[in-house]
């Protein structure tokens, strides 16, 4: 089963960190433009914890059903119940490097699906633009962490 893993750092804490990747609304936040996050449920950080949403990618909406498990400080894993791939496992990890810096660990685990969805999400969910997205993600993150800190 193919991987994509990315690793950065970030000046905050572990517990900052975690705060914000455990909030229900950092999905919207983490989702760089052209794609879209609609969020139709999203239950509070949790073990068994629910969300679902829709990512449009333009006209091209993508519907996921995710649950969480192993949530902790040190990060989460979100799993796909339904969605756009055969097969999806996201996992965070938070670990502090110093009292003033985190680094961030994500690892996906994907499966594509055969014939025409397979073909999309082949397009959608590469490597290429998962390192795109992750990219973005990285800077969005420093940044909202950053003015976190400034405003405190």
């Amino acid at each position: 089963m193919p991987t994509f893993d990315y690793t950065f750092t970030v000046d905050a804490p572990l517990t900052a960190v975690s705060n914000f990747h455990h909030n229900t609304s950092v999905l919207k936040t983490l989702t760089p433009p052209p794609i879209i996050a609609q969020i139709h449920h999203f239950d509070p950080m949790a073990n068994g914890a629910v969300a679902e949403f829709t990512l449009w990618f333009g006209p091209l909406p993508l519907r996921w059903r995710a649950v969480h498990s192993n949530v902790s400080v040190n990060g989460f894993t979100d799993t796909q119940q339904q969605g756009p791939l055969k097969h999806w496992r996201h996992t965070h990890r938070f670990t502090a490097v110093s009292p003033t810096t985190t680094q961030i660990h994500e690892q996906i685990e994907y499966e594509h699906d055969s014939g025409l969805r397979g073909i999309l999400s082949r397009l959608l969910f590469a490597k290429p633009g998962l390192f795109l997205l992750f990219t973005a993600r990285k800077w969005i993150t420093r940044f909202h962490l950053r003015r976190e800190r400034q405003t405190a």
